[in-house]
This record gives C-alpha cells, structure tokens and sequence, in this order.
C-alpha cells in the first residue's frame, strides 16, 4: 500500500509538472502573440497619426488657396466694376464732344473721332497685355 501511495503521488507530480510545462509553452505563445499584435496596432496607430497629419496639412492648404482665390476674384470685381465706370465716363465724353465738335467744327470733329479710335485700340492692347501676363503668372 505505501508503494501505491509512492506511485500515485509520482503520477500525481509527473501530471502536475507537465500541466505545468504544457501552460507554461500556451503562456509563452501567447505573451509572443500578444507582443506581435501590440507591435500591429502601434504601427496602426503611427499609420493613423501620420494619416490625420496629412490631411490636416492638406485641409489648411485648401483653406489658404480658397482665401487666396477669393481674395484674387474679390480684386478683380473691383477692377471690373472701376473698368465698368471709367467705360461710362468715357461714353458719356464721347458723346458730348461729338456733338460739340459736329455742331462747330465738322474737320476737328473727324480728327477728334481717330484720336478716340486710337485711344480705344490703346486700351484693348493694354487689356490684351494685362492678359497675357495674368495667363503666364
């Protein structure tokens, strides 16, 4: 009976030791699994940073080209509208010295017309220049 008790309680410290073993290799694989994973989710997580940098880099940049492309339109309204104004001074010009010049002087009043075509050619080249040089800018 006490070579029974000697060869239950063997048993029962070989089945504790390789209980202990066989938990000991499952811990170790799952401490390497979790290190793996941890490893993942940081370089996730660099990812995502590196990703919302971007795009607020890129959020910031189209802010600043809508401010400077209104900034821009808001300029040219203006120079539209100071075009549009010096357009109408230079009609109602016109008009007046054409009838004071038709009613007293018909000879000045031709020369009067070609100095106004000139000046009229004058400006539609300077437009077109201003053109040219706003399409290359």
């Amino acid at each position: 009976m006490t070579q029974t008790y000697i060869y239950v309680a063997a048993a029962f410290a070989a089945g504790f030791l390789i209980a202990w073993i066989i938990r000991s290799v499952t811990i170790a694989q799952i401490k390497k699994l979790l290190k793996g994973t941890g490893g993942y989710l940081e370089s996730e997580k660099l990812m995502k940073e590196t990703l919302q940098k971007e795009n607020a880099l890129a959020h910031q940049m189209k802010q600043s080209t809508e401010l400077e492309l209104t900034r821009k339109l808001k300029e040219h309204n203006e120079l539209t509208k100071v075009l549009d104004e010096n357009i109408l001074l230079l009609q109602k010009n016109n008009e007046e010295t054409e009838a004071l010049l038709q009613a007293g002087q018909p000879a000045i009043h031709e020369l009067k017309l070609k100095l106004i075509e000139a000046y009229n050619t004058i400006a539609r080249y300077k437009a077109q220049l201003e053109q040219v040089k706003e399409s290359k800018v």
